[in-house]
């Protein structure tokens, strides 16, 4: 069903899984048949950190950091890891790269947040720059950006291998595909889509499972001014940014059940996604959906 484009895994679970436990969970996605694997960084793990060992509990997953915050390391530092773990998994690794938001920059990390656009481009200067003075680790690893509005993803366009959204519908996917298809590269830029669901079963037949997950999801991000401009420009208003999002929000950003979501990767990849990655949502935020992860593997049909 997805022709040329890849379907993996964005999760924020493997915070809640103790690091002896890791490989079992690493191992379960990558024998279920996902293409790769995507994690962000907030409160959790460092995000290169945890990179590494995901890549060393797997032998075939890609792994991506969706995203790691600019704020979190200076440029050098991202580049030297970044080359390291490219290096050590055989390519697996894709840097995502992403700006954050005010309150975990500023509060959480007492930096100052500066104008996004202005401040990755900065930062992208700076990483071309590093120096690569380790023997066999002078390639950098694909770079991905964070990318919602025209600005950023015109820069992932002419800066970098693409951009990853998130929380976004299959109309952004199309806008942000004529964007990053109107620039001269040789290369068509990768587009990685990230998409919220819940396959748990009990959900096809108690709409308030799906309710419970969907508006617990979408709380924090509710609250967040960089996903409220970016879905105001997709028709949303301000009804619709109370916490934990109208009905209307989180119909559009969460699916329900296997064949809506089935149905929302295909309409992601035939929008112009080279790569769709489903973020579960379970029963706990901490617990990872393992065997809702085995349904709609299956579903999607994977393994053909």
């Amino acid at each position: 069903m997805t022709g040329h484009a890849t379907i993996g895994i964005w999760t924020g679970t493997l915070d809640g899984v103790s690091a002896s436990a890791v490989p079992d969970v690493v191992g379960e996605v990558e024998s279920q048949g996902w293409h790769s694997l995507w994690f962000g960084e907030a409160y959790g793990r460092e995000a290169l950190t945890a990179a590494q060992m995901y890549l060393g509990a797997s032998s075939s997953l890609i792994v991506g950091t969706g995203i790691a915050s600019i704020y979190a390391r200076d440029a050098v530092a991202t580049a030297s890891a970044a080359r390291t773990l490219h290096a050590v998994s055989g390519g697996r690794f894709v840097l995502g790269l992403g700006v954050s938001h005010a309150p975990l920059v500023e509060r959480m990390r007492g930096h100052n947040y500066g104008k996004p656009v202005a401040a990755m481009r900065e930062y992208l200067d700076a990483l071309d720059n590093a120096p690569a003075a380790v023997a066999g680790e002078e390639q950098n690893p694909p770079r991905l950006l964070a990318a919602l509005g025209p600005k950023m993803l015109e820069l992932s366009r002419d800066r970098t291998a693409g951009a990853h959204p998130y929380l976004v519908t299959p109309e952004h996917t199309a806008m942000a595909r004529e964007i990053l298809d109107a620039g001269d590269g040789e290369k068509r830029p990768e587009l990685v889509v990230e998409q919220a669901a819940v396959v748990d079963p009990v959900a096809d037949t108690d709409a308030e499972v799906w309710a419970k997950r969907a508006h617990a999801h979408l709380n924090i991000y509710t609250g967040l001014p960089n996903y409220r401009n970016n879905w105001e420009r997709l028709g949303f208003g301000q009804d619709d940014f109370v916490r934990g999002g109208s009905e209307k929000l989180a119909e559009a950003m969460v699916t329900r059940g296997l064949d809506a979501t089935v149905a929302r990767v295909r309409e992601h990849i035939e929008a112009g996604a080279t790569s769709v990655v489903v973020q579960v949502l379970g029963s706990a935020m901490n617990v990872p959906p393992v065997d809702d992860w085995r349904r709609l593997g299956e579903a999607l049909e994977l393994s053909r």
